[in-house]
């Protein structure tokens, strides 16, 4: 298990694959977040539980065992590990093939559970505990939130900073002002009524680009954007439960808003995705069958298999 919650929701997705083709998995849940900056586990926002690897499964199947000898060995003849990463972004037939194995990678594609989604639906279900760890006033915020959402055209609006402007060769210049105001287009041509509920971990960037935005898209209801403030980074999940009560959906290049929209169960849902999600890869198995995708220069993407 690696990364924050909507990689580790990736990965749980494909647990289930893997059960429900008669594996036994385990997961190894230490690794990756006993490191200084990783992030929390947080499938307990579902009430999962999972079984763990011991520490001394982990070392069998990886050839990790520090003893002199086992290092002796390894110096002499290389190491015997069953590690498997998965090869690149997209699907890798590999990853469900291989058996017994290490996996490790982020399996992000429906394509690893798209045969079993509705048990994968059942699973994230978000618990009621969410709402405990909240204070009170951050909870009758997002209960307010919420009673919008679920009483008008709302449109979740995905809007990552933070981390991806520190690695923008990897996700910069994707979701550009004009990616974003094309995708808004997009909507109100379809639902004129629409509001859009934007989602960010920079609030105070996004309530100063708002204004100047709505000049751009000649909308002078700026109040067309309520932008959601009061999740931190330890209670992000509740940005992702308010996103999947949304009717329509404009996504970053991020897991986190994928998984916003992929749990909204509408079949009638519009969503719209950036064309390219990562600048130094392929990642075409992202997609879903029915995303729109807009181009970083705004133009709409046709996809040739369709």
């Amino acid at each position: 298990m690696t990364g924050g919650l909507g990689n580790q929701m990736f990965q749980y997705a494909l647990y289930l694959k893997l059960r429900a083709m008669g594996r036994e998995v385990k997961f190894d849940d230490v690794s990756e977040y006993r490191l200084e900056n990783a992030r929390p586990i947080m499938l307990w926002v579902f009430d999962i539980s999972y079984p763990k690897a011991s520490q001394r499964e982990i070392n069998e199947i990886t050839d990790g065992f520090l003893k002199f000898s086992h290092r002796v060995r390894r110096k002499l003849f290389g190491r015997k590990s069953l590690e498997y990463h998965e090869k690149d972004c997209n699907f890798d037939c590999q990853v469900l093939e291989r058996d017994p194995a290490y996996l490790t990678g982020y399996f992000q594609s429906e394509k690893y559970f798209k045969e079993i989604e509705e048990q994968v639906r059942k699973a994230f279900v978000f618990s009621n505990r969410i709402w405990e760890k909240l204070d009170a006033g951050i909870k009758e915020k997002m209960e307010g939130y919420l009673e919008q959402i679920q009483n008008t055209l709302a449109v979740s609006v995905h809007v990552r900073r933070g981390d991806y402007l520190t690695t923008s060769g990897v996700f910069g210049g994707i979701c550009t002002e004009v990616y974003y105001r094309r995708a808004v287009k997009r909507m109100l041509e379809s639902y004129p009524q629409a509001l859009f509920f934007v989602f960010t971990n920079d609030v105070g960037w996004v309530r100063d680009w708002i204004p100047g935005f709505c000049r751009e898209l000649e909308l002078a209801d700026t109040d067309r954007f309520i932008v959601v403030e009061g999740a931190t980074e330890d209670t992000g999940y509740i940005d992702m439960l308010l996103m999947s009560k949304c009717r329509h959906h404009i996504l970053a290049n991020s897991s986190f808003s994928w998984w916003g929209a992929w749990l909204n169960p509408a079949k009638d849902k519009c969503l719209i995705a950036p064309s390219v999600w990562f600048n130094n890869q392929d990642s075409r198995d992202i997609y879903t069958e029915t995303m729109i995708k807009i181009s970083p220069e705004g133009e709409l993407i046709k996809d040739e298999a369709k």
